[in-house]
């Protein structure tokens, strides 16, 4: 993906479609609906989206005066829940937290969706993202990123890559990592990221690209090596671990990022107050410490810059599936 949104960077960057639909998006001071707002999550309770969202939901009823109602809409890797998002009315009434897994990656892998990120969509707020960690099994040969193209050179073929299924972040993340490192490193699937991780613990694999928080404990008591971040930047839930971008492959970064979304045609007046309301809570110190325990990092930027990095992230990805040969599973 292009450069994090941490502290709202990204300026200069053009505003490509999705900013483009944001500022086509003109009202007369139009308000929010008179009554709770849904806030739509692809994921069942508990996982990352959910909990994101359960976090900032509060902070973003009391900013706007409305209650929010966060929303489980489950099922097809969150695109259930964009598609009901795209369809509903553009009253504000509506609005998600997605993961760039159902926003870019997706389509950006040639999966057929019923709705496109493009058009149907007007990107509000970047809310966090959540660095994946390159680990390696606890014999491997290697200490840092650096040493690592060494070895797969040395056994071109030989080392393998888990990842905790064909298409998702991890799969990504390691064909990124082939692709910029032009490394023949052999993909073995699994089904989920716990079986992954503990067939690396059990050196039955090489390497693995897994998410921050559930990686680190691991890495901590000893029981698989950390190497890298895929962020740009370091956590700050790992700031002694160096970022894989810093450690001899510049520019790479695969990191499973959050933000707010309205359907497209929402006026431009609802977009703004939804995004001063999203912003103003997560800047809130209390909830900065919670991302961080969730591994997660919080995002800031306008609606533009948001919708350029969504419009970059996609590009990117699309790239990559041309390049390597991936298909949606």
């Amino acid at each position: 993906m292009s450069k994090p949104l941490r502290r709202g960077v990204l300026a200069g960057l053009a505003a490509l479609p999705l900013a483009s639909t944001w500022t086509r998006s003109r009202a007369q001071s139009p308000d929010f609906p008179d009554r709770p707002l849904r806030f739509i999550v692809g994921f069942p309770p508990g996982g990352p989206n959910d909990l994101l969202a359960r976090l900032i939901a509060p902070g973003i009823g009391e900013r706007m005066s409305r209650t929010v109602v966060v929303e489980n809409k489950a099922g097809a890797n969150g695109e259930i829940a964009a598609s009901f998002t795209a369809k509903s009315a553009p009253d504000g009434g509506v609005f998600m937290l997605a993961s760039n897994g159902s926003t870019t990656v997706a389509p950006a892998l040639g999966r057929t969706l019923p709705y496109d990120i493009r058009t149907d969509f007007i990107a509000v707020a970047p809310v966090g993202i959540n660095p994946m960690l390159l680990v390696v099994r606890p014999d491997l040969q290697v200490n840092t990123v650096a040493e690592l193209p060494d070895l797969a050179r040395a056994h071109q073929g030989k080392l393998n890559g888990a990842s905790a299924g064909a298409g998702g972040a991890t799969h990504l993340a390691l064909e990124l990592f082939k692709v910029m490192s032009r490394l023949d490193i052999v993909h073995v699937p699994y089904k989920g990221g716990g079986p992954a991780m503990a067939d690396l613990m059990a050196s039955q694999v090489d390497l693995y690209f897994g998410g921050l928080s559930t990686a680190l404990p691991h890495v901590k008591a000893g029981k698989m090596r950390g190497l890298g971040q895929t962020g740009l930047v370091r956590s700050a839930a790992a700031p002694n671990i160096p970022t894989i971008a810093e450690s001899g492959l510049p520019g790479y970064e695969a990191a499973i990022s959050y933000g707010v979304f309205l359907p497209a045609g929402a006026p431009t007046a609802l977009v703004e107050r939804l995004h001063a309301a999203v912003d103003g809570t997560i800047r809130a110190p209390d909830i900065a410490k919670k991302f961080v325990a969730l591994g997660a990092d919080p995002q800031f930027g306008s609606p533009a810059e948001f919708a350029a990095y969504v419009s970059n992230d996609f590009a990117k990805w699309a790239r990559l599936a041309k390049e390597a040969g991936l298909k949606a599973e």
